[in-house]
């Protein structure tokens, strides 16, 4: 009996960030934007928030091509149980980063893995705790006229100049704040079938 030929895997996500990072796996991916609302529900906590758009990201794009093996992915930033998403305009950063000064954020980072012919369907929280500094007004500013991260959740990019506006950080998956975290991610890949090498 011949060996089953290799699955495609599909990166549900549109950011460009998800799409550098699963490029470190090494392997061969294609990108296909999910179609979902990613609008919260009335009461719904961001950890579940984001567990919930990350599989269903995934799950709309598994089933427009169900041989495949697809990653969905969503971040929210949890403070004090309020979701802060991307804030897409200036004054949403400027309002987001104020409330965070000298705060503790946890950024909740969800990675679901499904193909639908094997009836393979996982999902994996990452939690990253983040301690932002007692920021001037002019911090903020002159962060966001450099960086303008418009559209990163809780408006901190710490892959760039977004570190120095942080204390610390604390995960077991450090990718996760850049919006994919990877040790789970190739976890569930290799649960799914898919060879990292």
């Amino acid at each position: 009996m011949p060996s089953p030929l290799p699955r495609t895997v599909i990166l549900g996500s549109t950011s460009p960030y998800r799409r550098e990072l699963l490029a470190r796996l090494r392997i061969d991916f294609d990108v296909v934007a999910p179609q979902v609302d990613e609008t919260p529900r009335d009461g719904e906590a961001p950890r579940d928030l984001a567990c919930r758009l990350a599989l269903e990201k995934a799950a709309a794009v598994a089933r427009l091509h169900p041989h495949a093996v697809v990653i969905g992915s969503d971040q929210v930033a949890d403070h004090a149980g309020t979701p802060l998403g991307k804030p897409m305009t200036h004054a949403a950063a400027v309002a987001q980063l104020r409330r965070m000064r000298g705060q503790d954020v946890v950024f909740q980072t969800a990675v679901a893995v499904v193909c639908v012919d094997s009836r393979f369907s996982r999902l994996e929280l990452a939690q990253v705790q983040v301690r932002f500094r007692t920021l001037s007004e002019r911090d903020i500013e002159s962060y966001l006229q450099a960086e303008k991260p418009y559209d990163c959740a809780g408006s901190a990019k710490s892959e760039g100049l977004g570190i120095a506006l942080l204390d610390a950080i604390v995960s077991d998956d450090p990718t996760a704040l850049i919006g994919l975290p990877l040790i789970r991610t190739s976890r569930l890949l290799r649960e799914a079938g898919i060879a990292l090498w």
